[in-house]
């Protein structure tokens, strides 16, 4: 592989993110509690609902080409199959600097009773899609076959995988992705290469219930690893759930990186949410991220009435 396009993408990674735990291939998304089909294939269908999500992230506001990242998410369980069966499909697409790294995937989970809970392992099959350009780089050899001087794009096959497991008020999980470290040649030739590291996520989440039962905790956390690098993030979100909706406020903390608040509800089963993520490492407040959060769950009355009432796994 060309070391000097990966330290170049290294590089403008760094230039997005705070270096030294966070300049990983996969977006950090502050809404990762809504999006968890896409840390892990295997929550895929799991609450017995059609989940539709959605979130879009505008980081270090006032930068110049500052990294700016979107994502949508289905997934819905195989009701004519059995309630074990769930299904999903996404899309994602991440711009950073000169790259603009995109994904369409499609996944399947399975789900088992065991030990009070539930027991389920998922697997995605996706499609990568690199695009370099450059034509926007200023270099003083532009003859170096390192780096092209037009735009060079390049796919590969990826293969994720998960675990998780679900108990009354709490769950966990395990996932890697990019399991295969694949390797997108963009151009024609060899000559620029970019291979996709692994990414290994541990996630959880325990639901703090209160005397007054219209009030909740929610606390979930991630944390992401790539065995290079590092980041973690702790959730916390003060509930109130009424006869028509359900409305939070809460802070979320990752440690060396950032400080982020976050403010939603849901409404006739449509979610909304906004974080504001302010970086502590000296970037400055009014450069911190804006990302906005959005939703649709609605139940799968296919058969018998209140059949697949289930409490989803994003509203724990």
């Amino acid at each position: 592989m060309t070391r000097r396009l990966h330290a170049l993408a290294l590089g403008l990674l760094c230039l997005a993110l705070p270096c030294g735990v966070s300049a990983q291939y996969d977006a950090a998304f502050n809404h990762y509690w809504t999006l968890q089909t896409f840390y892990n294939p295997a929550a895929s269908g799991l609450d017995g609902q059609i989940n539709v999500q959605g979130a879009y992230a505008m980081q270090m506001m006032g930068y110049e080409h500052a990294p700016a990242t979107m994502i949508l998410t289905a997934d819905l369980p195989l009701w004519l199959i059995g309630p074990a069966h769930g299904v999903g499909a996404g899309f994602i697409n991440d711009r950073i600097g000169l790259f603009e790294h995109k994904k369409f995937y499609a996944q399947y989970a399975y789900h088992q009773k065991l030990w009070g809970g539930r027991l389920s392992v998922g697997v995605r099959a996706g499609m990568l899609s690199e695009n370099f350009d450059g034509t926007r780089l200023d270099l003083i050899d532009t003859s170096d076959p390192a780096f092209p001087t037009s735009e060079a794009n390049g796919t590969a096959f990826d293969l994720d995988a998960g675990l998780r497991f679900d108990a009354k008020d709490w769950y966990a999980g395990f996932s890697v992705l990019h399991a295969m470290s694949p390797l997108v040649t963009l151009g024609e030739t060899k000559a620029n290469e970019f291979e996709v590291p692994h990414a290994f996520y541990l996630t959880g989440g325990y639901n703090i219930r209160l005397p007054q039962p219209l009030f909740k905790i929610q606390t979930s956390a991630i944390v992401r690893s790539d065995l290079d690098t590092w980041r973690a993030d702790f959730t916390a979100l003060a509930t109130y759930k009424g006869s028509k909706g359900r409305l939070y406020a809460g802070l979320g903390y990752s440690p060396t990186i950032s400080t982020t608040v976050y403010v939603g509800g849901d409404f006739h089963g449509i979610q909304l949410g906004y974080a504001y993520e302010i970086f502590t490492s000296g970037i400055g407040a009014l450069q911190g991220t804006h990302e906005i959060s959005i939703g649709y769950v609605t139940d799968l009355n296919l058969f018998k009435k209140g059949r697949n009432r289930h409490q989803s796994v994003r509203i724990l």
